[in-house]
């Protein structure tokens, strides 16, 4: 078989064209700034749970209820237009007993993390956080729990203001 050489458009540098300084810069450190936006559904869902409360978007049209909230629902690609309160009680959809850290170090105590379907969001719709207050092997699918919020004066509008879920 052939091999096929392309020419790449353009002028190659040399070691004279670096030595000899007929180009700008080789140790360029570009400043690279940037800022991060968490968007409209989910800078105000972080801020709500700043204030202790779950949020969801309700899509009439479908009638999809769904947590963490969207723009539009991604069946139907029409916006989501109904934004309302959600309990902070749900059901362990799915689970898993971890022993290793996520920086794999050996745990005494394992971590539990669960898809937790929150109660008034669709079927099979969740959050993935933690369990706590439970034995492992008490544990199972289906299992009500209910957030255990950090102190309002902790909070930063993240998902870690929500401790863990207990079993209720």
């Amino acid at each position: 078989m052939a091999k096929i050489v392309r020419e790449l458009p353009g002028l190659a540098l040399t070691p004279e064209d670096i030595s000899q300084r007929k180009v700008l810069s080789t140790s360029w450190v570009p400043k690279a700034e940037y800022a991060w936006d968490a968007g409209i559904a989910m800078g105000r869902y972080l801020e709500e749970l700043r204030n202790g409360r779950l949020m969801g978007v309700r899509h009439r049209r479908c009638g999809r209820t769904v947590i963490p909230p969207r723009i539009f629902c991604e069946q139907c690609f029409a916006p989501m237009d109904e934004w309302g309160e959600l309990p902070d009680t749900g059901t362990v959809n799915t689970f898993s007993i971890c022993y290793v850290s996520w920086d794999v170090k050996r745990l005494e105590v394992p971590e539990i993390p669960a898809v937790i379907e929150i109660d008034g969001t669709s079927p099979r719709v969740g959050i993935l956080h933690k369990l706590g207050e439970v034995d492992p092997q008490q544990v199972k699918v289906g299992m009500p729990v209910k957030a255990v919020w950090k102190p309002a004066e902790e909070r930063n509008g993240a998902i870690t203001d929500i401790l863990y879920f207990q079993p209720i």
